[in-house]
């Protein structure tokens, strides 16, 4: 059993000390877990933008209305962004490996993490509104589409930003 006060336990270190690490170990550390979110990032959106590339060879795109094809042609331009910001941070590092820069490369690479979920989250926003027109004629895909991006957000943010200023002192 510990002897630590309650404040002080937690599987992330010790709340009220701090890790005890240099700025490379820490830089090291942050950058490890930062290639494992995107990894996961990284599959959902290398999956998704490879099915929209072979939508445009299927019979039925030829009878797509001129504005779904414009919100097919907005989802890939997005799922292209999308993906090299999430795969940016990986040749980032191999361009900068061995400068002795990497807390500067692992803020770098935290902001295309960034931009690319947002892009993702736009991206997954029109996939599910062209999906949704094509499927159905029904004038509930706008709000259905909005109800689901609400729901990404709130996980995707809202929830993270507000476990955070509720547990942390600002960081």
């Amino acid at each position: 059993m510990s002897t630590r006060p309650a404040e002080e336990q937690s599987d992330g270190g010790d709340l009220t000390r701090g890790r005890h690490e240099t700025q490379e170990e820490r830089a090291d550390r942050r950058w490890t877990e930062l290639m494992q979110e995107i990894r996961v990032a990284q599959t959902g959106v290398q999956i998704l933008f490879g099915f929209l590339l072979t939508v445009v060879f299927a019979p039925r795109f030829s009878d797509l209305s001129d504005t779904d094809r414009a919100i097919y042609v907005v989802t890939v331009s997005l799922g292209a962004a999308a993906t090299g910001a999430l795969i940016g941070p990986v040749s980032f590092h191999r361009i900068v490996a061995g400068r002795r820069i990497k807390p500067q490369t692992v803020v770098w690479a935290s902001r295309l993490t960034f931009v690319g979920l947002v892009l993702l989250l736009a991206t997954l926003t029109s996939a599910l509104l062209l999906v949704l027109r094509v499927a159905t004629d029904d004038g509930f895909v706008p709000w259905l589409v909005a109800g689901l991006v609400a729901w990404y957000l709130l996980c995707w943010y809202v929830l993270p930003l507000w476990v955070r200023r509720r547990y942390t002192s600002g960081d």
